[in-house]
């Protein structure tokens, strides 16, 4: 999870979110991992990756990095965009995959920013 610093927006608009999935996909080939599932909320970020080559840490760091380097230049800002590294956890067995895999997925209904899963699309 990457979390905006003091809870600050870090999706300001569609093309924010599109620069955010295209930085995760593109670093895929250089890390070596597996998206299972995401979440962009407006401050906040969930992933699901299964590792591979590389570490967790390395893959987050490359796209929060890369995606805070263009956020900052098209915002005309400087300066920290998330709050403190990002925080993981490990997913060893099939149950709990499935556990965080839903939690993900509901999370725009548990927020209260949709009424039903169908309509979470555009977030997750």
């Amino acid at each position: 999870m990457l979390r905006g610093i003091n809870r600050q927006i870090i999706f300001e608009d569609d093309e924010d979110r599109e620069m955010f999935t295209g930085t995760a996909n593109a670093s895929r080939g250089e890390n070596n991992y597996r998206v299972y599932a995401y979440c962009l909320m407006d401050n906040y970020v969930h992933l699901l990756l299964h590792e591979r080559d590389d570490s967790v840490s390395t893959a987050g760091k490359r796209i929060a990095s890369r995606y805070v380097y263009w956020f900052n230049k098209k915002h005309d800002r400087n300066g920290h965009l998330f709050q403190g590294r990002f925080k993981s956890e490990v997913v060893e067995d099939d149950r709990y995959f499935l556990t965080v895999l839903r939690y993900i997925h509901q999370n725009p209904l548990m927020a209260g920013l949709a009424g039903d899963i169908d309509s979470c699309r555009d977030r997750a």
